[in-house]
């Protein structure tokens, strides 16, 4: 999944799309009512395609769990980012076996839900390719047996 151009700003909800950069500023639109507005240097943001989830090995990146969640949930939206602790704790183990509990908190987890269900709504989530032909071959499967 491409996380290029996606970015979360400290203090403000939601996600934003980079549409253009200034020589001080940068121009981003919110996935939430499509505004646009500045950032300056000032504004702590994050490129989603930098974040990983750190498991008991390595850190596996945001967008390799975006595609598990999609894999999971074909496409769709995911469990609400507000379930409980014990609902979003064992969701997220279906997701990512081996995240590491001690460095991986509750609300890290509700960020990256929250973020894929954001993204889902906008029309960026896609499943990956051979996914896609699978989801497809089941469907015809179950059509014909009718």
């Amino acid at each position: 999944m491409n996380l290029e151009g996606i970015i979360n700003v400290s203090g403000k909800p939601g996600l934003y799309k980079v549409v253009s950069k200034g020589n001080k500023t940068v121009i981003v639109e919110s996935f939430i009512d499509g505004k646009k507005s500045p950032l300056y240097s000032e504004n702590q943001a994050n490129m989603l395609e930098e974040i990983g989830i750190y498991t008991y090995d390595d850190t596996k990146p945001l967008s390799e769990i975006f595609d598990d969640i999609a894999k999971k949930e074909k496409g769709q939206q995911a469990i609400n980012h507000k379930s409980s602790t014990k609902q979003l704790t064992i969701y997220f183990r279906e997701i990512l076996t081996d995240y590491d509990e001690e460095r991986v908190y509750i609300s890290d987890i509700k960020k990256v839900i929250q973020w894929y269900n954001a993204m889902q709504k906008k029309g960026l989530i896609e499943l990956p390719k051979l996914e896609k032909q699978e989801i497809k071959n089941s469907k015809k499967k179950s059509t014909t047996k009718k």
